[in-house]
This record gives C-alpha cells, structure tokens and sequence, in this order.
C-alpha cells in the first residue's frame, strides 16, 4: 500500500474509533447523567460503565491497541491501556469509582444487589473528563512529516497534562459531540449535560449547592431467594458464574440454622 492510501486507511480507522465509541459513549454519559437526576441508579450504572468502556476503547483503537478481548470489562481495557505511550491517569476517587462502576454496572436485570452513595454523578463527571482528554490522536500518521507531527502530538500531551490545573471547562476535544452540546444552547440534552456539572459547561465553577447524596440501595431477587436459581434458568439466560454463585450461597442458606 502507498503512504498515501496508508494515511487514508490511518484517517478511516480513526473516524470508525470517534465515530463509533467516543460519540456514542458521550450519549451515553448524558443518558447517565439524565438517569441519575431520575433516581433510575441501575439504568446510571449501566450506562456510565458503557460510557468509560467506549472511552477506553476509542483510545486503545486511536493507538492500535488489540482490545477485542476487552468486551464490556473495565479492568481489562484500564490493563491494556498499560500498553500505552502515554498514562491515562484518575485521581484516587475515580479510580475507586471505576471498579465500583465495573462490577455494579454489567448487571442491567438485577441479577445483582446494588448501591449508590449518592456522590456518584459526581465521580462520573471527573472520571469521564480525565479519561475523555486522551480520546483524541496521539499518534504520528505520517512518517514523511514526522517531526512536524510529532511536536503537534507533543502540544496536545502538554495540553492534557497543564488542564489538570485549569478550569476543567476550558479542556475541549475538536468535533466531541459533548462540546457541540455545550455550545448549542437549543440542544436539548444540553440541560442535561451541564446540570450541576463542574467539569462541562459554558460557566466556571468550583462548588455545586443543592447536591443530592441520599443513599440507595436495591436488592437482587436471587440474593434474596438464591434457592431460585435452578428454576430460572430453564426459562431465561443467567451467566454460568452468576449461576454457580447462587447456588453456593442456596447450599450455604441451607445450611445455617433457622432462625426463630
């Protein structure tokens, strides 16, 4: 192939990573975010875990790192994101934020107990601002003008790491789907996306007033009847370690002493 149908293929493997995961992805964090100020916490954590997913996808494909094995695992994209030239950093809270988002966020039919602290909205804006600045390209596409393009990758690894002491608002991505939400204010998940946001938005802020932190927890109707188990699974799917883990805790119900 020619360098120029090599920059051609580079170009269209890049557009397929914004197009596919970082634009769907931002859908899918204002949905979040919708489903937060709803008070739907299952419907947020699936969405905000396929948020970080695609994210951590977009970036691992924009620099050609196999993620087929990564499917809908956060732990497994952060460990080949270790394979990176660079260093997709989160703060301490975020990266607590994103284990908690990986094993609560997979279950869309409560096949797991879950809970919300009530900060999560929160964490989800700072973890998907620190990890969104990186869904961008980082790599030199043209060897024929590699120092020029080098010093241009070089400026926007400087503009990453310099954001972290700036307003956060100031850190935009050229054509992200969340920057044109911001700036169209006859979008209507604008509202949505800037609502009690300290990290997207037109104005500056440091300090949100009014924030909801109300705990929230819902239980699983197997992890309240585990002995279930093998009567469901005729009639719909369970994953065979969701399965097996009921069953060991339907034996372990049956052997405890009954309580009077």
């Amino acid at each position: 192939m020619s360098n120029g149908g090599e920059i051609l293929l580079a170009k269209q493997i890049d557009d397929f990573a914004f197009r596919t995961f970082r634009d769907v992805a931002d859908c899918d964090y204002v949905s979040a975010r919708l489903s937060h100020r709803a008070k739907l916490y299952a419907q947020f954590l699936w969405q905000a875990q396929q948020a970080i997913e695609k994210y951590l996808k977009c970036i691992l494909l924009l620099n050609r790192i196999p993620a087929a094995h990564v499917k809908h695992d956060i732990n497994k994209g952060l460990l080949a994101a270790k394979k990176l030239p660079f260093d997709v950093k989160t703060s301490n809270g975020p990266d607590a934020f994103l284990q908690y988002l990986n094993r609560f966020g997979p279950w869309r039919y409560l096949e797991s107990s879950y809970f919300a602290k009530g900060l999560e909205l929160q964490m989800l804006d700072k973890t998907v601002w620190e990890i969104r600045r990186f869904c961008q390209n980082l790599q030199v596409r043209d060897p024929q003008h590699h120092d020029r393009f080098l010093g241009l990758v070089s400026d926007k690894l400087s503009a990453i790491s310099k954001s972290d002491d700036l307003p956060p608002q100031d850190f935009k991505l050229q054509g992200g789907r969340l920057e044109k939400i911001v700036d169209d204010r006859s979008n209507r998940a604008r509202t949505a996306l800037i609502w009690q946001n300290l990290f997207y938005g037109i104005r500056r802020r440091d300090r949100l007033a009014n924030v909801d932190n109300s705990f929230h927890a819902t239980n699983s109707p197997l992890w309240l009847h585990p002995e279930l188990v093998d009567h469901l699974v005729p009639f719909v799917y369970l994953p065979n370690h969701v399965a097996a883990a009921y069953r060991e805790q339907a034996r372990e119900k049956a052997r405890a002493p009954a309580t009077k």
